[in-house]
């Protein structure tokens, strides 16, 4: 099981939080979501390929910085 942060660009509020953990959450082979609003990241956990999460994030209207 594989661990990767991501910085997500556009959140500014709770809901906005709730629906980038939600998207990663639908994601097979995600394990586990951690999003901190404050540092606009998402932690997450699982065997899963970073491609798809990030399309996942991006499908949910917000974006990546790489």
């Amino acid at each position: 099981m594989s661990q990767i942060i991501l910085k997500v660009e556009g959140m500014t509020c709770n809901h906005c939080k709730m629906r980038v953990e939600k998207a990663l959450q639908g994601v097979s082979g995600v394990e586990s979501v951690k999003v901190d609003l404050a540092a606009q990241e998402a932690v997450i956990s699982g065997d899963v390929e970073r491609d798809n999460l990030v399309k996942a994030i991006q499908n949910a209207g917000y974006s990546i910085v790489e």
